[in-house]
């Protein structure tokens, strides 16, 4: 069989995919600040649901961004998150993005109590010092503990981007982040992912740097 494919240089793929993005979203309430965020998400997941799905508070970019530009720490709840933010970005506004849920004494002190990495993950994030946005792309078990010390007071992160993908508890811990205050960017219902996560990561890191893209 044979296929007929569009010539595009390289270069202008991406431009291209943008267009047909935004072309395809069809009417939304997005403000010019959200779009880049919903677009790129998109972009990563070929998934239009994320117009319907994804929620930001008010302040939630600006908020984002003011942490980045502050030189934020960004917590993530899998490597494969860590490893798709742009550290280079980051790195030019003196931030660092971390995950503590390899770390040995995490892995031994969640067994010892009988909880998951990913609440003990939390609880080392809230012991960081300066601000820090925290990318939730896995374990809804990170982010009802993020709540939790939220509600403690003892947590006061700059931004929550709540995502989670899956099935057990993934849509209530995402409700029940929604009815916190504080900003947060939530993609509502069981899509998201560490992919996702990520992109929200870079879409506004790009913002931050003046870039559409680095």
């Amino acid at each position: 069989m044979k296929v007929q494919l569009q010539r595009v240089a390289p270069a202008e793929i991406e431009q291209r995919s943008m267009e047909i993005i935004a072309k395809e979203m069809g009417p939304n309430s997005f403000t010019p600040e959200q779009m880049p965020i919903v677009k790129r998400c998109i972009h990563t997941s070929a998934d239009f649901d994320y117009v319907k799905n994804l929620r930001f508070t008010p302040g939630a970019v600006a908020a984002g961004l003011a942490a980045i530009r502050g030189g934020c720490t960004i917590v993530t709840d899998t490597q494969m998150a860590r490893s798709g933010i742009n550290k280079k970005v980051l790195g030019k506004f003196g931030g660092q993005a971390v995950c503590f849920m390899s770390d040995e004494d995490v892995a031994a002190e969640a067994k010892a109590r009988g909880e998951t990495r990913a609440t003990v993950s939390m609880e080392r994030a809230a012991a960081l010092k300066g601000p820090v946005i925290l990318a939730i792309g896995n374990a809804p078990t990170a982010l009802v503990r993020a709540c939790e010390l939220m509600e403690a007071g003892t947590f006061v992160p700059a931004l929550i981007i709540g995502v989670p993908v899956g099935f057990v508890n993934v849509v209530e811990s995402k409700e029940l982040l929604a009815s916190m205050p504080g900003e947060h960017i939530i993609a509502m219902g069981r899509k998201g992912g560490s992919n996702i996560a990520a992109t929200i990561c870079n879409a506004m890191l790009y913002m931050a740097s003046g870039n559409a893209r680095e």
